[in-house]
């Protein structure tokens, strides 16, 4: 068995390690709320204020597929260490910026360095426990992962409203700084980096490839709707320069002896399903979580704050569910799990179109219970199948791309779900205006109960606006319920594909069959 740390329980690793991840997939949504702010305050627009997010998130998604690369290279934890530092530096350098300018730049540091910390921290995990115990490792990972992106709007929006947008950055500085000392005395590198005397050629067509591509995805993702997709040469020229780089990528790695990004893991049918899979796991943790926040405060009137209290439940429910679901992943098929899994998520999403303008608060937190339960029985299986076959050398290479594909598919998520938002609502409103004329016999009646209860003439203005109004409601909603729809059926089609995975027990993660 090989493992990080012979001398340390991997019980004192694993909160470390969450931790690191936790604070870097945390700050991915934590800076949403604080745009309007930060564009204020640092006399910008509030399309230039997204490249804070954007930046992030392209660095991010560059670095995070050569990790594995990268951590054989120049050791593993060595790479970690260098990645909280990096990270801890640009977060204190971020909450200084005097201006947009270095902001934006920063952030892309900060991307960059975090890109490293989920996937060399899961696979630290997955090393430092016994075979019988990693799907428990598993489950302590998933409490960082999933738990994160729900937490950081509630937190970003608590503290811009109490203190200083610049203290959502500025807050990773101790963080970092502990687990700087933590790290250094907790993990050891595994004997396999450790035995390794001679360094791989460095591959840089592959990386350049990789930067080209999934860099201008994540901008297309980040970007696309607001710049009307292929209305704009901007995001058309970044999918023509994508779609070439990804193919050039895919047929240099193929044929590189040691490639920056192995994709020839995708040669192992489950890897390559549970990587399909994984992509909309984040595709439905990321999107949802997109749409639950933005109906409350848009239809409903709440809060940033209050709006993230509608989802701290579900994320307590995954917390006290993932230790379960670890302890059942070594005796039940698999396979059983994510189907529970993909079940219950798409039946609530399903669910959820039965919202309305008026449905209260505790509603609300019981259909988000119910679908946070699900990404439960989801995460756990999926990596522990994900690792199934992977040989100790190829862990950090197969955790890399694993992670990349949950991040990548919440990039889609959230940008598919917007866009099929605004052009339903669009729709809806369209169609629900052809009913707000005069030719309409029901019209008429309408407006004189809609005016007898503003107390103003049917013909006024302000009965008009009112009119106008309830119809804009009417079709956001059905936008907002056509969206839940839509993504509760993908979740639903995607059962038939755990057909092409083996059955049985999921066996030790990093051994081979």
């Amino acid at each position: 068995m090989n493992q990080s740390s012979s001398a340390v329980s991997g019980w004192l690793i694993a909160p470390v390690v969450a931790l690191a991840a936790f604070m870097e997939i945390m700050d991915i949504s934590i800076a949403n709320v604080s745009l309007p702010h930060i564009a204020g305050d640092l006399s910008a627009s509030a399309s230039e204020s997204t490249w804070v997010l954007t930046s992030y998130l392209a660095t991010n998604a560059v670095v995070m597929p050569i990790s594995g690369w990268l951590s054989n290279t120049f050791g593993r934890k060595r790479f970690f260490l260098a990645c909280i530092a990096g990270f801890t530096i640009a977060s204190l350098l971020c909450g200084l910026a005097p201006n947009l300018a270095s902001l934006i730049a920063l952030r892309a540091v900060q991307g960059a360095a975090g890109g490293g910390l989920q996937p060399s921290g899961q696979a630290i995990l997955t090393d430092s426990f016994p075979p019988e115990r990693r799907g428990m490792a598993s489950a302590i990972y998933a409490i960082a992962a999933v738990v994160a992106p729900t937490v950081g709007p509630t937190l970003g929006g608590w503290i811009t409203d109490n203190y200083e947008w610049r203290w959502i950055f500025l807050i990773n500085v101790p963080v970092g700084v502990a687990l700087l000392f933590l790290v250094m005395a907790l993990i050891r590198e595994p004997p396999v980096a450790r035995d390794r005397k001679e360094r791989a050629p460095v591959d840089w067509m592959g990386f350049g490839f990789v930067a080209l591509s999934l860099g201008c995805l994540q901008i297309v993702m980040d970007r696309g709707q607001e710049d009307d997709w292929f209305g704009s040469p901007f995001i058309t020229g970044m999918i023509l320069v994508c779609a070439a780089a990804f193919a050039l990528l895919i047929w240099w790695e193929l044929r590189h002896p040691e490639p920056m990004v192995d994709l020839r893991l995708m040669r192992n049918p489950d890897f390559a399903v549970i990587f399909v899979l994984m992509l909309m796991l984040g595709f439905m943790l990321l999107g949802s979580t997109y749409l639950v926040p933005a109906y409350t405060q848009g239809l409903m009137g709440y809060r940033a704050v209050d709006a993230g209290m509608v989802l701290t439940p579900g994320g307590v429910m995954m917390i006290m569910l993932l230790p379960l679901v670890g302890r059942l992943s070594n005796k039940v098929d698999a396979r059983v799990l994510v189907a529970i899994g993909l079940t219950v998520g798409g039946l609530s999403l399903l669910w959820m179109t039965n919202f309305y303008l008026d449905i209260s608060f505790g509603w609300l937190v019981l259909a988000r219970i119910v679908q946070a339960s699900s990404l439960a029985f989801l995460f756990v299986p999926l990596n522990a199948i994900a690792f199934r076959g992977i040989p100790s050398s190829k862990t950090n290479n197969a955790s890399a791309l694993i992670n990349l594909a949950r991040n990548f598919g919440g990039s889609i998520g959230i940008s598919f779900a917007s866009t099929l938002l605004t052009r339903r609502e669009q729709f809806h409103q369209s169609r629900l205006a052809e009913y707000a004329q005069q030719l309409n016999p029901s019209y008429p009646d309408y407006a004189h109960s809609l005016g007898g209860a503003l107390g103003t003439p049917a013909d006024s203005m302000t009965t008009l606006a009112s009119v106008y109004q309830t119809l804009t409601d009417q079709a956001t909603l059905l936008a907002y319920l056509d969206d839940f729809k839509v993504l509760g059926l993908i979740f639903l089609a995607l059962l038939p594909l755990l057909l092409l995975v083996k059955p049985g027990q999921v066996r030790p993660a990093g051994m081979t069959h």
